[in-house]
C-alpha cells in the first residue's frame, strides 16, 4: 500500500470507527489498525461492509504473547481487499483472563482460527459456539504457544502393555540437559583471518 492510499483509508477510518479508534500505524508500506476489544466485532463489519474499504476477506487470525505486559496477549487479524487489492492488519490488546468477542457472524472461517487461538494461547472468545481444542488432545494441559509454557511440557503419552491403552504420565526426562562444546560448522570452514575479515566493520 502506497502512501496516497493510506492517507485515503485513513481519513474513511477515522471518519468511520470514530471513538473504537485507538490509532492507525503505517510501517514498511503496511497499514495496522489499532482498536479495543469491545469494539472489534463493529469494526470488522464496517470494514467488511464499506463500499470503499471493501474487506470481505479474513486471511488469518493470531496471537502474540507478552508476558511482561499489563494487556498481555495481543490478538491479529489480517484483512484482505480483493476489490481494492490491499491488506490490513488490526490489532486488539487483551489482558490475560479476558475476553475477545467472537466474530464468527462477520466472517465464518473465524470459527477455526479463533479455536486455533483459544487452543494454543488460551485466549477466549465471547458467545463462540464451539470453542473447543482443535490441535492438541482433549486432556492437553496448558496453552503451548505461551512464553511461559515449559518446553518438555506438563505430560507424556505412552502406550502402556499392561493396561493395553494409551497413558498420560508426568514428564520424566531420561537425561539431564548437556552441553555440547563441538567445533561449529562455519569456523571448521573458515580460518580466523577469514574470520576477521568477515566480522570486521570496515
Amino acid at each position: 500500500m502506497d502512501s496516497e492510499r493510506f492517507n485515503q483509508l485513513s481519513m474513511i477510518l477515522i471518519e468511520s470507527l470514530g471513538p473504537d479508534l485507538i490509532q492507525i500505524v503505517y510501517e514498511l508500506n503496511e497499514a495496522t489498525l489499532h482498536v479495543y476489544p469491545a469494539s472489534i466485532v463493529r469494526t470488522l463489519t464496517i470494514l467488511s461492509n464499506h463500499r470503499t474499504c471493501d474487506f470481505k476477506q479474513l486471511i488469518d487470525i493470531t496471537a502474540v504473547d507478552y508476558p511482561s505486559r499489563l494487556q498481555r496477549f495481543e490478538v491479529v487479524y489480517h484483512l484482505l481487499s480483493l476489490a481494492e487489492n490491499i491488506r490490513l492488519r488490526v490489532k486488539v490488546a487483551v489482558q490475560e483472563g479476558a475476553s475477545v468477542p467472537t466474530c464468527t457472524h462477520v466472517y465464518a472461517c473465524a470459527n477455526w482460527y479463533e479455536r486455533e487461538i483459544w487452543d494454543l494461547f488460551g485466549i477466549t472468545f465471547a458467545e463462540h459456539n464451539d470453542l473447543r481444542r482443535i490441535l492438541t488432545d482433549y486432556n492437553f494441559s496448558g496453552h503451548p504457544l505461551r512464553k511461559d509454557f515449559p518446553l518438555s511440557g506438563y505430560t507424556q503419552v505412552r502406550y502402556c502393555e499392561k493396561e493395553k491403552r494409551v497413558i498420560y504420565e508426568p514428564v520424566h526426562l531420561q537425561q539431564e540437559y548437556r552441553t555440547f562444546d563441538f567445533l561449529s560448522p562455519w569456523e571448521g570452514m573458515t580460518s580466523g583471518k577469514d574470520m576477521r575479515i568477515i566480522n570486521s566493520k570496515d
